[in-house]
């Protein structure tokens, strides 16, 4: 067995991987070790020769990263189904999400809202406002991360409310989730993990590929703002 599995993991899944990591770890002796970042900049390391022996991707990461023969055909394996929300800093008032229109007032009356520049939650989010008709408004007062953690900018004073997949939004303390978008504007992101075509331990690498997708990750996910993929 090898002594490490190295994986490149998008920043949406870094709670539950970690926890993941250091079961797996637990139960097969074998160390993990993972790498967080956003997808897009993952993609541009994977495709400038970067090696691994696992990638976690959003599924069009993986399924791109397939057709460019960067990971092993039919390796594709749904991990987990994430939704966008938004935060709050401890103790500030709740928005109310409970409807399109109340969502849009909250964003309207925050001081700054702030949503990622190259994530998945924070490009649907750029598009979203522009359908609803706020987006000069909204992009007024934004405060667009280049990278990392939106909920991060609520610690700083920077934004009243950070956007972001509700999973990224738990990774930092001091903050609350008010809840998910309204269901009517809801996006569903679904994060696979495939074999990278440079792993010289496929065998250990698919190993770690099922435990992610067995039922015993599901309890982790859903602890970390996520959920396991539909059966």
């Amino acid at each position: 067995m090898p002594a490490r599995i190295r994986v490149l993991s998008t920043l949406a899944v870094m709670g539950a991987m970690r926890d993941l990591s250091a079961a797996y770890q637990a139960r097969s002796g074998t160390e993990v070790d993972p790498d967080f970042a956003p997808t897009v900049a993952l993609v541009e390391r994977l495709r400038a020769g970067e090696a691994g022996d696992i990638g976690i991707l959003t599924g069009q990461g993986i399924d791109d990263m397939i057709a460019a023969g960067l990971m092993r055909p039919g390796s594709r394996t749904d991990v987990a189904r994430s939704f966008v929300g938004v935060a709050v800093k401890v103790g500030a008032p709740r928005p109310d999400l409970s409807t399109v229109e109340s969502f849009k007032a909250a964003l309207l009356a925050a001081r700054s809202v702030c949503y990622s520049k190259i994530g998945a939650s924070g490009l649907y989010f750029a598009a979203l406002i522009e359908r609803l008709g706020i987006a000069a408004a909204v992009n007024a007062k934004a405060t667009i991360a280049a990278t990392g953690f939106t909920a991060e900018r609520l610690m700083s004073g920077e934004a009243d409310l950070a956007i972001q997949q509700i999973s990224e939004l738990m990774v930092v303390p001091g903050i609350e989730v008010a809840g998910p978008l309204p269901a009517e504007i809801q996006t569903v992101a679904m994060f696979s993990a495939g074999l990278l075509t440079s792993s010289e331990q496929p065998e250990a690498a698919a190993d770690l590929l099922r435990f992610l997708a067995s039922d015993d990750a599901a309890p982790v996910l859903r602890r970390t703002g996520l959920e396991p993929p539909l059966k």
